[in-house]
């Protein structure tokens, strides 16, 4: 598969996807035993979880076809793993970022005394669910109640996220009835937790405005500037604050729900311009979340996330 054929491939799917209603990061959590739940995809030998674009990927996949679990690996691995995938089983398409140096290029880097320049590009390869294998160990399978267990929505604090949040350093001050990170001098102003109909939303709202106080110069510096509401550069840091909260939500056991519809229009108008928008939106939203969760895991709490590819 080329490379343009992948970025319009996860586009097209995403876009399938929001004028439906509905976000990668929103489909995985299902009612009943077996069902997709609370795991971030993961490769099935090497335990490591996927990240960016390849969560919204194997995410989607996972629940259109109804795996009991996140669990992934190559033809190869399902084979090292003294199994095999079943035939006729189709694969989900992810990638890998790499880059190459043209020989010409080589050439005039030697002849400059530089370093030479290179060219980024995506590598695509394939993966199944443990669930399209026969004969793999049950360590490599993988527990399905783990993968399953009931999110804690229903308690008022959630101490790991209260955790995250202060870790995080980020300021926050009080305001009656909105909620908003203002880079200006670098604060998230948030309504009290009581103010909500549903006190998880209060997480929902917070991690929302965490993702986008990373972005701050001070920060990862990924902040658009002068960005207007209901400009493109508004829409696309959006999008990456709602994957990244989509993101953090999935590492605290959260439910996370779609954002307004007027975001959703903007977001689709985003996607159908550029093909690439998605992609970008989702590795700014996994630097983002790793950047949270690794401030929280500094301060003595597990909550990092090792990543495949």
């Amino acid at each position: 598969m080329d490379r343009i054929s992948i970025y319009d491939r996860v586009t097209n799917q995403i876009i399938a996807d929001l004028e439906q209603g509905v976000m990668p990061y929103v489909k995985p959590w299902k009612d009943g035993i077996g069902r997709v739940g609370f795991a971030f995809p993961a490769n099935a030998t090497t335990e490591k979880t996927y990240s960016g674009i390849n969560t919204l990927i194997l995410w989607c996949a996972g629940s259109a076809m109804d795996y009991p679990t996140q669990r992934w690996l190559t033809f190869k691995q399902a084979q090292a793993a003294g199994g095999c995938v079943r035939k006729g089983e189709k694969g989900e398409t992810i990638v890998r970022a790499s880059t190459f140096v043209p020989k010409d290029e080589k050439k005039s880097a030697r002849d400059e005394d530089r370093d030479p320049a290179a060219i980024p590009f995506l590598k695509a390869y394939t993966v199944f669910n443990v669930d399209q294998c026969d004969g793999l160990d049950a360590e490599v399978m993988g527990s399905v109640a783990d993968e399953t267990e009931e999110p804690a929505i229903d308690l008022p604090i959630n101490a790991a996220a209260e955790h995250t949040i202060a870790a995080s350093g980020v300021r926050i001050v009080a305001h009656p009835d909105k909620a908003f990170y203002r880079p200006a001098d670098d604060v998230i102003a948030m309504p009290p937790m009581r103010a909500f109909h549903e006190p998880i939303n209060y997480y929902r709202t917070i991690l929302h405005e965490l993702a986008h106080a990373s972005g701050a110069s001070q920060r990862l510096d990924r902040l658009p500037k002068f960005a207007r509401f209901g400009s493109e550069a508004y829409a696309r840091e959006e999008l990456c604050a709602e994957i990244a909260s989509g993101f953090l939500c999935a590492a605290h056991k959260i439910v996370p729900t779609i954002q307004h519809a007027s975001y959703v229009d903007s977001w689709l108008k985003v996607l159908k311009g550029d093909n690439r928008a998605i992609f970008t939106a989702a590795s700014h939203a996994q630097k983002a979340a790793d950047w949270i969760l690794d401030r929280a895991a500094e301060a003595n709490e597990p909550s990092g996330l090792r990543h495949a590819a």
